[in-house]
């Protein structure tokens, strides 16, 4: 027997695979918030829109007669209705090819943005099963006002566009079935708690949503994930959660937090089901976590950072200070290394460079040499820092470490007594490997002031790699603006390759993205980081959109940073100098 999938709000809902279609959707149902990327690889969060009276969504299939016949009358509408608050989209339901849908669109002269529900959980909760239907969605209730053939679209978006409440919500239309036969499957198989929820959580939440994690509630138990599962529902929909910034067709990362298109779909399913737990042991309660707060256990040496008072409130400079590797007695090469904030409320993040005797302090952005220990900064959402295989830089006896502090301040008097854990390899192991990292930074010289209420501005740097190389990571960093980030490579031969797209920017979430295979790329090729800025109204982190802004060091300024790592083929020149 079927379970129930639908139950939004109170109202239960005859799920499509009940035999009934999704048509049977009414209007003013919710679906809820939701983000989708597009043919493009742009994310488009439909919250954003709520300046605007609605969205008209024509359903896109590859192929299909129904959208190529809509494409002509829906362009009409656009034309019309575009600058009388009406954002016009298409949304492919079926999660089919980006470069196929972009070549439909392409071919239909279609030019607005495509959605894309790779998971296809959107078009469930939206109730689409016909190809060339279209449909009214209000970003600001999150309902489906109006769905019907674009013939009677006109009527409804003039009512809409005039204040009244759309009189037919519901018409209709023939058209080609659009079915799921992934979801159907699962919910014939059945969506079972200890077997395939618990799993997912355990391995993609539970790591910061435990006690003493970093996040703000726990899930250790059914009765936790069953409480916060609208909550769950709603991260997932709108990709908040897990802080998967990523488009998942560009390139492939060993932490790129997205989550798979199945465990998306089966969370979905059974939190609309109404999150049952199917019976016996609770595997989340059974989790147990390491007592220690480092993460690879006690490490070899910790460093303490002078604590810091930071007062309740107030701009404060950035704080520059110079830490000894106390208990440092001989020469260690490193292996990996971790950054323990002690009030992670108002530490922002640090820089910081390794000094070894007898050297002057450097510029803190300067690219470092390769056969120096890499000391890892602290920046949110920041995991710990682990060498390669074989791979490492040396920390001197008498070595110092500059450290560059930003704080913020929080309405309440802190200190911040932070420590850093350093984990190194055995006396008789000498890496042999190096890691070599330039940052596609723009300065203040080279800066162009982010225009007053832009939605999209782009700025463009990029690093030439002298030799040939093996390219390891790529980390973003911008500020209450930033919006996206792509980095491509231009081959000395002229061809160009997207290597990642942070699609979904995050100021809290600056993740060093580590390739699951290096890429090989050889000399001369340039890598060109593309960011963009989101300095309107509708950005709701927006300090003030009304700003020309500049760059600076505080949070309401600007930066551009585009930071890759690399190994050189070629490794002779590095282990010789260490040597």
């Amino acid at each position: 027997m079927f379970t129930e999938l639908k139950r939004r709000h109170g109202v239960a809902l005859a799920s499509l695979f009940l035999g009934l279609t999704a048509g049977s959707l009414q209007a003013a149902e919710r679906v809820g918030d939701f983000a989708l990327l597009d043919q493009q690889g742009n994310f488009h969060h439909m919250s954003w829109y709520d300046d605007h009276k609605a969205i008209a969504f024509l359903v896109q299939v590859n192929g299909s007669q129904q959208t190529a016949q809509a494409v002509a009358d829906y362009a009409r509408l656009q034309a019309a209705f575009d600058a009388q608050g009406i954002e016009f989209m298409m949304i492919n339901p079926l999660g089919e090819s980006r470069e196929a849908i972009r070549q439909q669109a392409e071919n239909l002269g279609v030019t607005v943005p495509v959605l894309i529900d790779d998971a296809q959980v959107i078009a469930d909760a939206m109730g689409i099963d016909k190809s060339g239907e279209t449909f009214l969605y209000d970003p600001r209730s999150f309902e489906v006002i109006f769905r019907g053939p674009v013939t009677a679209l006109e009527g409804a978006l003039a009512e809409v566009v005039a204040g009244s409440a759309v009189s037919s919500p519901v018409v209709a239309m023939p058209g080609a079935d659009v079915s799921y036969p992934a979801m159907a499957q699962h919910v014939a198989d059945g969506i079972s708690y200890t077997q395939d929820i618990a799993p997912i959580i355990a391995e993609n939440c539970a790591t910061c949503h435990r006690e003493g994690g970093i996040a703000p509630f726990a899930m250790n138990s059914h009765a936790m994930v069953q409480g916060w599962s609208p909550m769950i529902r709603e991260v997932l929909m709108t990709k908040r959660m897990p802080p998967g910034q990523l488009d998942p067709h560009v390139g492939n990362f060993s932490n790129d937090y997205v989550l798979d298109v199945a465990d998306q779909q089966k969370l979905v399913q059974w939190i609309e089901a109404g999150a049952q737990n199917d019976g016996g042991a609770d595997p989340l309660a059974a989790l147990t976590w390491p007592e220690s707060k480092w993460a690879f256990g006690e490490p070899d040496l910790i460093v303490k950072v002078p604590p810091q008072t930071i007062p309740a409130t107030g701009v404060l400079d950035y704080i520059t200070v110079m830490v000894p590797f106390e208990g440092l007695d001989r020469d260690r090469w490193v292996r990996a290394s971790q950054y323990m904030p002690g009030d992670r409320t108002v530490l922002h993040h640090t820089l910081n460079s390794v000094i070894a005797p007898g050297e002057r302090p450097r510029n803190f952005l300067a690219a470092s040499d390769p056969n120096v220990a890499h000391i890892t900064p602290y920046i949110p959402g920041a995991e710990p820092h682990v060498e390669d295989p074989n791979t490492g830089g040396l920390l001197k006896v008498g070595s110092m470490l500059g450290l560059q502090l930003h704080y913020t301040t929080t309405g309440r008097e802190t200190v911040d007594a932070s420590e850093i854990g350093i984990w190194f390899y055995p006396d008789d192991q000498v890496p042999e490997e190096r890691q070599s990292g330039a940052c596609a930074c723009i300065f203040p010289g080279g800066w162009t002031n982010i225009p007053p209420y832009e939605p999209h501005f782009e700025q463009q740097q990029s690093i030439t790699i002298e030799q040939d190389a093996y390219l390891q990571s790529f980390l973003p960093h911008m500020h209450f603006r930033g919006k996206s980030m792509k980095f491509a490579a231009h081959y000395p031969d002229g061809k160009v390759e997207e290597l990642i797209n942070i699609a979904h920017y995050n100021y809290n979430w600056q993740i060093d993205y580590k390739l699951v295979e290096p890429k090989f790329v050889p000399a001369g090729t340039k890598i060109v980081a593309t960011g963009a800025y989101d300095n309107s109204t509708q950005n709701k982190a927006n300090p003030d959109p009304a700003r020309s802004v500049p760059w600076g060091d505080q949070s309401w300024d600007e930066m551009f940073f585009g930071a890759v790592r690399w190994k050189n083929v070629d490794q002779s020149m590095f282990v010789s100098t260490a040597q």
